[in-house]
Protein backbone atom coordinates (compact mmCIF):
# COMPACT_ATOMS: atom_id res chain seq x y z
CA UNK A 1 0.00 0.00 0.00
CA UNK A 2 1.26 2.86 -1.34
CA UNK A 3 1.61 6.32 1.31
CA UNK A 4 0.30 9.13 0.29
CA UNK A 5 2.67 12.45 1.39
CA UNK A 6 0.52 15.52 3.16
CA UNK A 7 -0.74 18.38 0.96
CA UNK A 8 1.69 21.17 1.76
CA UNK A 9 -0.29 25.15 1.69
CA UNK A 10 2.23 27.57 0.81
CA UNK A 11 1.23 31.31 1.88
CA UNK A 12 3.16 34.72 0.60
CA UNK A 13 2.49 38.25 2.18
CA UNK A 14 3.53 40.53 -0.23
CA UNK A 15 3.93 44.16 1.09
CA UNK A 16 4.83 47.07 -1.06
CA UNK A 17 7.91 49.42 -1.03
CA UNK A 18 5.49 52.47 0.77
CA UNK A 19 4.33 49.28 3.12
CA UNK A 20 0.64 50.37 2.89
CA UNK A 21 -0.40 47.73 1.17
CA UNK A 22 -0.68 44.08 1.96
CA UNK A 23 -1.88 41.11 0.10
CA UNK A 24 -2.09 37.54 1.19
CA UNK A 25 -2.19 35.12 -1.68
CA UNK A 26 -2.11 31.01 -0.03
CA UNK A 27 -2.63 27.86 -2.07
CA UNK A 28 -1.04 26.82 -5.22
CA UNK A 29 -1.33 30.54 -7.14
CA UNK A 30 0.33 31.90 -10.00
CA UNK A 31 1.83 34.62 -7.93
CA UNK A 32 3.72 31.81 -6.15
CA UNK A 33 5.21 30.25 -9.36
CA UNK A 34 6.16 33.80 -10.47
CA UNK A 35 7.86 34.56 -7.10
CA UNK A 36 9.99 31.29 -7.63
CA UNK A 37 10.57 31.32 -11.37
CA UNK A 38 11.42 34.77 -12.23
CA UNK A 39 15.20 34.60 -10.81
CA UNK A 40 15.63 31.62 -13.44
CA UNK A 41 14.20 33.66 -16.03
CA UNK A 42 16.88 36.24 -15.42
CA UNK A 43 19.44 33.52 -14.97
CA UNK A 44 18.39 32.21 -18.73
CA UNK A 45 18.74 35.61 -20.24
CA UNK A 46 21.93 36.27 -19.31
CA UNK A 47 23.22 32.66 -20.52
CA UNK A 48 21.52 33.26 -23.67
CA UNK A 49 23.06 36.59 -24.15
CA UNK A 50 26.32 35.64 -23.33
CA UNK A 51 26.63 32.75 -25.55
CA UNK A 52 25.45 34.36 -28.90
CA UNK A 53 26.55 32.77 -32.15
CA UNK A 54 27.84 29.96 -29.90
CA UNK A 55 24.98 28.62 -27.60
CA UNK A 56 25.77 24.64 -28.61
CA UNK A 57 30.01 25.27 -27.91
CA UNK A 58 29.96 27.94 -25.21
CA UNK A 59 33.22 27.70 -24.35
CA UNK A 60 33.84 28.98 -27.64
CA UNK A 61 31.64 32.25 -27.37
CA UNK A 62 34.55 35.37 -26.87
CA UNK A 63 32.39 36.83 -24.24
CA UNK A 64 32.53 33.66 -22.12
CA UNK A 65 35.97 33.48 -22.78
CA UNK A 66 37.37 37.04 -22.26
CA UNK A 67 35.64 36.78 -18.43
CA UNK A 68 37.32 33.56 -17.68
CA UNK A 69 40.46 35.58 -18.55
CA UNK A 70 39.63 38.29 -16.54
CA UNK A 71 38.63 35.99 -13.06
CA UNK A 72 41.01 33.80 -13.54
CA UNK A 73 43.90 35.09 -15.78
CA UNK A 74 44.23 32.25 -17.94
CA UNK A 75 44.66 33.34 -21.45
CA UNK A 76 41.54 33.33 -23.97
CA UNK A 77 43.37 31.34 -26.22
CA UNK A 78 43.91 28.79 -24.21
CA UNK A 79 40.20 28.14 -23.38
CA UNK A 80 39.23 25.17 -24.12
CA UNK A 81 36.22 22.17 -23.39
CA UNK A 82 38.14 21.25 -20.65
CA UNK A 83 39.29 24.66 -19.51
CA UNK A 84 35.87 26.31 -19.54
CA UNK A 85 34.43 23.60 -18.13
CA UNK A 86 36.91 22.50 -15.27
CA UNK A 87 36.18 26.20 -14.60
CA UNK A 88 32.41 26.39 -14.36
CA UNK A 89 32.57 23.33 -11.92
CA UNK A 90 35.46 24.71 -9.95
CA UNK A 91 33.56 27.83 -9.59
CA UNK A 92 29.78 26.70 -9.54
CA UNK A 93 29.09 28.76 -6.48
CA UNK A 94 30.38 32.21 -7.08
CA UNK A 95 29.03 31.94 -10.74
CA UNK A 96 25.58 31.01 -9.62
CA UNK A 97 26.32 34.14 -6.72
CA UNK A 98 26.47 36.32 -9.98
CA UNK A 99 24.13 35.28 -12.22
CA UNK A 100 21.77 35.89 -9.42
CA UNK A 101 23.31 38.96 -9.11
CA UNK A 102 22.95 39.79 -12.74
CA UNK A 103 18.81 39.19 -12.33
CA UNK A 104 19.16 41.67 -9.52
CA UNK A 105 20.57 44.39 -11.57
CA UNK A 106 18.47 43.32 -14.86
CA UNK A 107 15.32 43.78 -12.55
CA UNK A 108 16.67 47.12 -11.65
CA UNK A 109 17.64 48.17 -15.29
CA UNK A 110 13.99 47.40 -16.39
CA UNK A 111 11.59 48.51 -14.28
CA UNK A 112 8.15 48.34 -15.14
CA UNK A 113 5.81 50.92 -14.71
CA UNK A 114 3.49 51.58 -11.92
CA UNK A 115 0.61 52.84 -13.93
CA UNK A 116 0.67 50.66 -17.72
Amino acid sequence: MARRLPRLSVSVLLVSESGNEKCSVSGRGRLVADILITPVHYILRFLWNATRGHRLAPWRSPYLRWRIETYTGIKMQSIGFLEFFGFTWRERVELFRFLKWTGEMERYARVKPKNP
